[in-house]
């Protein structure tokens, strides 16, 4: 219980200008609540995998599906929460639909997770 309380203010003093600059800062509920729609997209282990596949190379359905033991089906439904939500944008070719990141901000932000995963605490 003493390690909890170590990291907990034992004072009531407000930082107030602090408190303002960052307030003035914030973006507003809207945007936040997009932010928070695209952490709960990363937050699909399935999806994940997908991203994982799809960070290394431009894929198509069937490709993702092998690649991930998955059903055509079950992928396809993931991609459409992908596309939705602007993490993923694909091509078609022919008969085939062609996947990949939607952009390098994606890209960052996968490649990023990865780099705080692996460091050494």
């Amino acid at each position: 219980m003493k390690d909890i309380e170590k990291d907990v203010c034992e004072s009531e003093i407000v930082h107030e200008s602090v408190v303002e600059k960052v307030r003035a800062a914030l973006p507003d509920e809207d945007t936040l609540a997009d932010v928070a729609e695209l952490f709960k997209v990363f937050g699909d282990s399935t999806r994940t995998r997908i991203l994982s596949a799809l960070f290394e190379a431009e894929l198509c359905v069937c490709d993702i599906a092998s690649l991930l033991s998955m059903t055509k089906s079950a992928v396809s439904h993931q991609l459409r929460i992908l596309r939705q939500t602007k993490v993923v944008k694909y091509r078609k070719q022919g008969k085939e639909v062609y996947y990949s990141l939607d952009d390098e901000h994606i890209s960052r932000i996968y490649k990023m997770a990865l780099e705080h995963l692996s460091e050494e605490k």
